[in-house]
C-alpha cells in the first residue's frame, strides 16, 4: 500500500511553484518559469524519495498556461533533458504520480465550447505524464461534471464525449464520486459501462451518498481496475469540524484513518490523502501502517517537530521524549495522537515561544559572529516588544542554518510552519 498526497509540499524549502499572468507569458518567461518548476518537482520528488512516499498528484499549474493558446512554446521538448531526469527518479523508485484537472474540465457540459476546453486540457494533462514516461498507472482523475437539469441526459453525454478522446487520454482517465452531484453508484454505473476505472472518495461518499458501507464500494470501485491500470486507487480525507460539509481537514487523524484501514480495506489498493498538510500527514500515514516500524521512524520525524512543539506545548514536548524512550517499542498512534495536541490544539505563550528561539539559538551563540549576536539580540528584543514578527526572527534563524551548515536544524519544521 503507498499513502501519498497532492500537488504541494508543506514546510520544505525550495519547493515552490512559480506562475505568472498573462500580459507577463511571453515564449522566455515561460520557459524560464517552467525550467523553474521542474527543479521544483525534482526537489518535491527526491525529499519523497527520501521520506518513503511514493504517490504523488502532479500540480496542474506545473506548465504555466499549459492548456492555453497562450502558451506557445514547446515545452515538453524544448526541455526534454529535465523532463527525462525526473522521469528516471520516477521509474528508478517506483513512484506513482497522477494528476486531478480541475473544476472547469467539465466533459458533459452541454456547452460544445466547454467541453472543447476540457479536451484541450486532458491533452495537456496527458502530455505532462507522457513527458514524463509514465506508465498508465499514472492516472488522470476528473469527476462527470454538472447535471444541467436532467441527470440521465448529463451522464449519456459523458459517455458519448467519452468515447472522442483519444486512447491515449481514455487509457489513463479515472472517474470519482464528488459531494453534489455524481454519487458512488451513479459513477460505477458508467464506469462499468465504459470500463472506466473507478475511484471511490470516502469523504464525498460521507457527504453525498450516506457515508455508509465504505467497505462494500471500495469492493465494487476495484472491480473495474484492470491490471493494466495499476493497483486500485482510492481518496481519503476526514471532515474539518469548523468547515462546510465537505472540508478537508487540517491534517489527518492517525488513529482515524487506521480505523478506518482496518474496517474498510481489505486487499491491497493505494491511498491518495486530500489534507490541507499535504506531506505531513502523508508522512504520518506511511509510519503508521509500517509492519515493523521500527522507534527511529518517529525519532526522525520528532527531529522534525520537536521546536515547533517546545514553541506551542512544553508538557506535550515532555510527554513526547517519555513517550520516545523506549527503544523496543512503535506507539505510532500516542505519538501522533501527543503531536497533534500541540502543533492543533496548544496555545503558545510569549514565554513558550521564546523558550523555542533560545533552543534553536543555543546551535549558533558558539560560532556566530560578534555582529550575529548583536543582531539577534536585538531582534528578539523587538520581537518581545511586538515590533517584529514571530516569522521575521525564524527567518533570520534560517538564514544562520544555511549559513553555516547546521544539517539538523535543516531538516526541522520549525522554520516553515
Amino acid at each position: 500500500m503507498k499513502i501519498g498526497y497532492a500537488c504541494l509540499t508543506k514546510a520544505i524549502p525550495y519547493t515552490d511553484f512559480k506562475g505568472t499572468i498573462q500580459k507577463n507569458a511571453t515564449p522566455d518567461r515561460l520557459i524560464e518559469i517552467t525550467t523553474h518548476n521542474l527543479q521544483t518537482l525534482e526537489n518535491i520528488l527526491r525529499y519523497n524519495v527520501e521520506d518513503g512516499l511514493k504517490m504523488f498528484r502532479l500540480s496542474s499549474d506545473l506548465i504555466p498556461f499549459g492548456s492555453s493558446p497562450v502558451n506557445k512554446t514547446k515545452w515538453w521538448d524544448d526541455l526534454r533533458p529535465q523532463w527525462e531526469n525526473l522521469g528516471r527518479i520516477i521509474k528508478d523508485n517506483e513512484i506513482r504520480v497522477s494528476m486531478h484537472p480541475g473544476q472547469y474540465t467539465v466533459l458533459n457540459s452541454p456547452d460544445e465550447d466547454v467541453v472543447s476546453r476540457a479536451v484541450d486540457d486532458l491533452v495537456y494533462h496527458n502530455l505532462v505524464l507522457d513527458s514524463l514516461g509514465a506508465d498508465n498507472s499514472a492516472k488522470i482523475i476528473i469527476h462527470i461534471g454538472g447535471v444541467y437539469g436532467d441527470k440521465k441526459s448529463a451522464m449519456d453525454r459523458f459517455k458519448e464525449n467519452y468515447l472522442k478522446l483519444p486512447d491515449s487520454i481514455k487509457n489513463r482517465l479515472i472517474i470519482e464520486n464528488d459531494d453534489r452531484s455524481y454519487r458512488i453508484e451513479e459513477v460505477l454505473d458508467i464506469g462499468v459501462h465504459m470500463g472506466i476505472p473507478v475511484v471511490f472518495d470516502n469523504l464525498h461518499h460521507l457527504v453525498n451518498g450516506g457515508g455508509e458501507d465504505d467497505s462494500k464500494w471500495i469492493e465494487e470501485a476495484g472491480k473495474t481496475w484492470k491490471e493494466r491500470d495499476g493497483l486500485q486507487k482510492i481518496h481519503y480525507s476526514q471532515q474539518n469540524p469548523e468547515r462546510n460539509p465537505g472540508a478537508h481537514s487540517e491534517t489527518i487523524d492517525i488513529s482515524a484513518l487506521m480505523d478506518y484501514i482496518d474496517k474498510n480495506i481489505h486487499h491491497d489498493l493505494d491511498i491518495m490523502l486530500e489534507v490541507k498538510d499535504k506531506n505531513l500527514s502523508a508522512k504520518k500515514g506511511v509510519n503508521a501502517i509500517l509492519d515493523t516500524g521500527k522507534i527511529e521512524n518517529l525519532e526522525k520525524e520528532w527531529s522534525r517537530y520537536k521546536y515547533n512543539v517546545l514553541e506551542r506545548s512544553p508538557e506535550c514536548y515532555q510527554e513526547i521524549r517519555t513517550l520516545l524512550k523506549d527503544k523496543n517499542s512503535y506507539p505510532v498512534r500516542e505519538f501522533y495522537s501527543l503531536l497533534d495536541s500541540a502543533m492543533y490544539n496548544a496555545e503558545p505563550s510569549q514565554g513558550t515561544v521564546i523558550n523555542g528561539i533560545e533552543h534553536v539559538w543555543g546551535y549558533f551563540k558558539d560560532i556566530a559572529t560578534e555582529k550575529e549576536i548583536l543582531r539577534f539580540r536585538k531582534e528578539l528584543e523587538r520581537f518581545k516588544e511586538g515590533k517584529l514578527s514571530l516569522q521575521a526572527l525564524k527567518n533570520s534563524l534560517w538564514r544562520l542554518t544555511e549559513r553555516y551548515g547546521e544539517a539538523y536544524l535543516s531538516k526541522s519544521y520549525y522554520f516553515h510552519i
